[in-house]
């Protein structure tokens, strides 16, 4: 063991690195990245994660976080894998739960020098950067409140009702807790369940169809944005905005029907003919004739 003097001289050693990869990756922050005014979420990047990593994967969030932060990004995952060496993955995305590959480079730019100067691995490792993907973990109040009415798969920290385990659709969220809907259910068994999000180990969303369907039609949406952002498409024309509600609600509204024509009435009938013969005779004078 090491004496009081040598322990306090270490820790005073590991809080001016910490204090020099914060310094770091503030300068990095601004001078690798410029956000958009207005584009990030003050309330969305600050929210805490629900999930803490523990051990090594813990030091490299506590360094990871504040840089991310400062960049606009929200930090989803740390995980430390050992297979074909030392990885640190590194899962993070925009508030709005985007991130694309351009991302992925610039966080890694701006966090692998930080890392260097902390150094929170105590050996050689290899820096990959990731987006969280459709089947993505859940770590924060708002990841469950985006995902209503999805499929997830729920391990407890702490046993509810003596299950650790759950699977079934996300319901509302109230407080600090949020309803699932169990499709796992056995018979003298609950479905309903309201489970302490604090209690949760870990909260993975299950690859379904109208997840996929979901992921796909957000990323398009997100597509068109960064396109009419960079000028390469046209702004969306201003009939264009109105919602899909109303456009399921409105009921297509019927022609008014073609009013009737009267037609004229005949005027070379029979009858027309004897009534002009009876005037062109009646004009005739019976003394003088023709």
């Amino acid at each position: 063991m090491c004496g009081p003097a040598i322990c306090r001289e270490s820790s005073e050693a590991s809080f001016e690195i910490l204090n020099q990869a914060l310094t770091i990756s503030s300068a990095l922050t601004s001078a690798m990245t410029e956000p958009n005014p207005g584009s990030t979420d003050a309330e969305l990047l600050a929210e805490p994660r629900l999930v803490v990593e523990p051990g090594v994967a813990a030091r490299v969030s506590a360094v990871a976080g504040p840089v991310l932060e400062g960049m606009g990004y929200r930090l989803v995952r740390i995980r430390i894998s050992g297979e074909s060496g030392c990885t640190v993955q590194v899962m993070a995305e925009r508030p709005d739960g985007s991130m694309q590959i351009e991302d992925c480079e610039a966080i890694s730019r701006a966090l692998s020098p930080v890392l260097d100067v902390a150094d929170p691995v105590d050996r050689a490792y290899r820096l990959e950067i990731s987006s969280p993907g459709i089947d993505r973990p859940l770590v924060r109040r708002s990841d469950f409140e985006r995902y209503v009415g999805h499929l997830v798969k729920v391990e407890m920290a702490v046993a509810h009702e003596g299950r650790k385990r759950f699977r079934g659709t996300i319901g509302p969220v109230e407080g600090d807790r949020v309803h699932l809907h169990r499709d796992d259910v056995k018979a003298g068994e609950t479905a309903d369940v309201l489970l302490t999000m604090e209690d949760i180990a870990e909260a993975r969303l299950v690859l379904t169809d109208e997840l996929i369907a979901e992921s796909m039609r957000r990323g398009k949406a997100q597509a068109r944005e960064m396109r009419r952002n960079l000028g390469l498409e046209p702004p969306a024309a201003p009939h264009a905005s109105i919602s899909e509600k109303t456009t399921k609600n409105t009921k297509p509204t019927k022609k008014p029907a073609p009013a009737a024509t009267k037609k004229p009435a005949p005027t070379n009938t029979k009858k027309h003919r004897l009534a002009a013969e009876r005037a062109r005779r009646g004009e005739i004078d019976p003394d003088e004739g023709d």
